[in-house]
């Protein structure tokens, strides 16, 4: 998986969102608020360029005090959520 060209994390108001920039986001008509983590998880998917839930959820092990089990679960919530808004592919 991969980020979709066009779409960049901005801090808004103190908050982290996820917008569309240039033609590819003319459709995308809000802004999708994401808490720390999911920011963080964000940053750590585009640094990669090609990312999978294993790669995220290990990663996000190594950050957080988290059970691998949980790590994965919570990434392939956030993954779920980022796919059904179509902004990865």
């Amino acid at each position: 998986m991969k980020i979709k060209k066009g779409f960049v994390l901005r801090t808004v108001c103190g908050e982290n969102v996820i917008v569309g920039e240039g033609l590819d986001a003319i459709n995308f008509g809000r802004m999708l608020c994401l808490n720390e983590t999911a920011a963080w998880l964000w940053k750590q998917a585009q640094e990669s360029g090609d990312f999978t839930a294993e790669s995220l959820s290990q990663a996000l092990c190594g950050e957080y005090d988290v059970t691998p089990e949980q790590a994965l679960a919570d990434v392939n919530e956030t993954i779920d959520n980022w796919s059904k808004l179509g902004v990865i592919e």
